[in-house]
C-alpha cells in the first residue's frame, strides 16, 4: 500500500500533468477563469466535463441548452473516460462542472483527495446499463469462477466499485483474481484479442460485450442487495459560490433532460445518439437500461432534499467511502457532517423547474 506522504506527492505530480495536459489540447478544459475553479478573472467561463454514456448530459450536450440559457458565458466541453481522470482535474482545477459517478465522488470527498466540489445533480441511477461480463470461452459461469482470471475494469469508477461488492458479497478474495485497470475503449481492443476474462463496464462498451459474453450481476441487483451507484453532476465549490446563477441554470437544463427522456424517448435517444454515434433505437435501447429520476424526486429525502434537510445521498456517498476503506481504496473515511456540506440543495426543489 502507497504511503499518504508518497500519495500526496504523486497526486499532486499526476494533477499538474494534467493541468498542462489539457493546457496543451486546446480543448479549452483549462481556460478561462481564476485558478479557484473558473471563477472571476478572466471572463465568464464554464468549462463542463462529460463522460459519453447514456444520459442527460449529453441530450444538454447535443441540443445546445446550456448555450442558450447562459448566453454571457463561453461553455467548453472536454470528453473523459471515466471519473478518476476527472477528479484528477478537479484536483487541477481544470473544470467546473461533472459528470461523474457516486463511487469517484465518495473517494473525492475522502482523504487524501479531499476535493473542495459538491453534488447538485443525480444524472441516473445504475441499473442493467452496468454489469459485469464474462467473455464466451472462457470457463466462468458464475462470479465464483473468476478466481485465477483477469478481470478488467476502470480503477476508481463506479463499475470498479461494484466488481469489489460482487467480490466482497460472494467472499471471494481481491487476491484470487487479477483486476487490471483499462479505461472501456482499452477493454474493448483487450476482449478482442482475449487479454481478458471478463470486464465490468459501462455502456455503451457494455453492450459489445455482450454479444460474446455472459451477464454475471448488473448494478441493478448490486443496488438491491446494498451497494447501490449512481451518476452525478458535481460543482467546484469556488464555482458555486462564484456562480450561483449559472449553477441554477445548469440544473434547469439538466432537469429538463431527465423529463424529456420520461416524456418523448425517440427524441431523447435522437439526441444521445448522436453524441454516440450510434442509431437511435440503439440509444434508445441504452437508455432504457438506466434509472432516471423524475426531477421533482431529486429534492425528496432519499436524494438532494432541500436546504436545511440534506437527503440520504450524503449517508450514500458515506457508505461508499466506509467499503472503499475496508478494501484499502483509500486512506480515511469523511464524516457524514462533512458529506452533507458537500450536498448543494440550496433553492430546491424550485431550482429543477
Amino acid at each position: 500500500m502507497v504511503r499518504p506522504g508518497l500519495r500526496r506527492l504523486l497526486i499532486l505530480a499526476v494533477a499538474a500533468a494534467t493541468a498542462a495536459a489539457l493546457t496543451a489540447c486546446g480543448d479549452g478544459a483549462a481556460s478561462g477563469g481564476a485558478a479557484g475553479g473558473g471563477a472571476g478573472g478572466a471572463g465568464k467561463t464554464i468549462r463542463v466535463a462529460y463522460q459519453a454514456f447514456p444520459s442527460g448530459d449529453l441530450i444538454v450536450k447535443n441540443k445546445h441548452w446550456l448555450e442558450d440559457a447562459l448566453p454571457d458565458y463561453r461553455i467548453t466541453w472536454t470528453k473523459f473516460d471515466s471519473g478518476a481522470s476527472i477528479n484528477t482535474a478537479f484536483v487541477a482545477r481544470s473544470v467546473d462542472i461533472a459528470a461523474i459517478g457516486s463511487s469517484p465522488v465518495a473517494r473525492g470527498l475522502s482523504a487524501p483527495l479531499n476535493i473542495p466540489y459538491q453534488v447538485a445533480f443525480v444524472l441516473d441511477v445504475a441499473g442493467d446499463n452496468e454489469a459485469l461480463v464474462a467473455r464466451d470461452g472462457s470457463g466462468i459461469s458464475s462470479i465464483a469462477d473468476l478466481r485465477g482470471k483477469k478481470v478488467a475494469s476502470p480503477f476508481a469508477s463506479t463499475s470498479h466499485y461494484s466488481l469489489l461488492a460482487a467480490l466482497d458479497r460472494a467472499k471471494i478474495p481481491e487476491s484470487d483474481l487479477t483486476i487490471v485497470d483499462l479505461e472501456p475503449q482499452d477493454i474493448l481492443a483487450a476482449w478482442t484479442r482475449g487479454d481478458i476474462d471478463a470486464a465490468y463496464v459501462w455502456l455503451p462498451a457494455l453492450d459489445t460485450l455482450k454479444k460474446n459474453g455472459k451477464v454475471l450481476i448488473s448494478s441493478r441487483e448490486l443496488a438491491t442487495a446494498g451497494k447501490p451507484t449512481l451518476d452525478l453532476g458535481v460543482v467546484s465549490t469556488a464555482f458555486v459560490a462564484a456562480h450561483p446563477d449559472a449553477v441554477d441554470a445548469w440544473r434547469k437544463v439538466e432537469a429538463k433532460a431527465l423529463t424529456l427522456i420520461a416524456s418523448d424517448r425517440d427524441a431523447a435517444a435522437t439526441a444521445v445518439g448522436a453524441e454516440l454515434n450510434i442509431s437511435p433505437a440503439d440509444a434508445g435501447n441504452q437508455l432504457s437500461q438506466g434509472v432516471f429520476l423524475p426531477p421533482a424526486a431529486l429534492a425528496g429525502p432519499e436524494w438532494l432534499g432541500t436546504p436545511g434537510k440534506v437527503g440520504g445521498l450524503a449517508q450514500n456517498l458515506v457508505s461508499a467511502a466506509e467499503f472503499l476503506k475496508r478494501q484499502q481504496k483509500i486512506d480515511a473515511v469523511p464524516d457524514l457532517a462533512t458529506v452533507r456540506k458537500a450536498i448543494y440543495n440550496k433553492g430546491l426543489p424550485s431550482a429543477l423547474s
